[in-house]
């Protein structure tokens, strides 16, 4: 009898213990439920949501277009506009979870100094980017030379945070427009022509005159040459072992690159033919006999 009592004694206690677990699991059972819910609602909200902030930016492309306003404006604010959305979206997101708008606006309170010091880069990077779309130093499709790590290629894309260049060899450089905004660059192309700027060494013994003639001769001749500036030759230094002459003439920006290459090998080509000898660094080496 004793035996019969301590079995019944244990049942008791798996009754008792299943019957906690199954209450407890009668009430978690319609928070999974709500959970799930809300996963699957979140995500239907992300997917129209993402929908929606693509139709904005095409109208907002569409209203720039119409108002021809600057590339380098539009894809500044384009990231903005993005930026501004998804935050939107998030936090709506957040809400489905029942996180309110009072605690997320607690908590970004709470962490301002911290998010305030960890984007000090970011915001660096911001305040640069308006102030290149204010000032224009320069614009998408320029071609410029930053001078603090000597990149340089064409604006690509003008961002929130970074600028894009596109090198002359295809690669794309990201530079933060902090760097941008607070050191000096070049811009190349920010006027409608660039000036062929070289010097040619030729040897004392050379005929200067008929030197001048052909250099002249050669950028009269160039085909994308801007017709309102007069050609400069020069003589620009008598230097130690050849007289120096300068060539200046401007050049259509689009072409410049292309008529500066043309422009060196015709002036190798014809100083070859007249018999004008252009000075190469030379070593005279005398043996003194004892």
């Amino acid at each position: 009898m004793e035996t019969m009592e301590t079995v019944t004694a244990e049942e008791l206690v798996d009754d008792i213990q299943k019957g906690v677990f199954q209450q407890q699991l009668e009430k978690l059972i319609p928070k999974f439920w709500s959970f799930g819910w809300s996963v699957v609602l979140a995500l239907i909200v992300f997917f129209v949501g993402s929908k929606i902030i693509k139709g904005i930016i095409k109208l907002f492309h569409k209203a720039m277009d119409r108002h021809d306003f600057d590339t380098g404006v539009e894809t500044f604010l384009e990231s903005v506009i993005r930026w501004f959305c998804y935050i939107i979206l998030i936090t709506i997101i957040l809400g489905l979870f029942g996180v309110t708008t009072a605690s997320i606006s607690a908590a970004v309170a709470g962490l301002g100094v911290t998010i305030g010091l960890a984007l000090q880069g970011a915001l660096s990077n911001f305040a640069g980017g308006v102030l290149i779309l204010l000032m224009h130093p320069f614009r998408v499709g320029d071609y410029i030379i930053e001078h603090a790590t000597g990149q340089e290629g064409t604006v690509d894309k003008i961002n929130i945070i970074y600028t894009t260049l596109k090198m002359v060899d295809g690669r794309l450089v990201q530079i933060p427009n902090g760097t941008l905004s607070a050191t000096s660059l070049t811009n190349c192309t920010a006027q409608k022509y660039r000036v062929f700027n070289e010097t040619v060494g030729i040897s004392y013994d050379s005929d200067i005159k008929k030197a001048k003639e052909i250099l002249k001769y050669i950028a009269e001749n160039c085909p994308h040459r801007v017709n309102d500036t007069p050609v400069q030759v020069f003589v620009s230094e008598l230097a130690d072992s050849a007289v120096m002459i300068g060539l200046r003439f401007p050049i259509d920006i689009e072409y410049f690159w292309q008529e500066k290459w043309n422009t060196l090998e015709e002036i190798k080509t014809r100083f070859d033919k007249s018999g004008i000898e252009i000075c190469f660094n030379q070593l005279d080496v005398h043996i003194k006999e004892k």
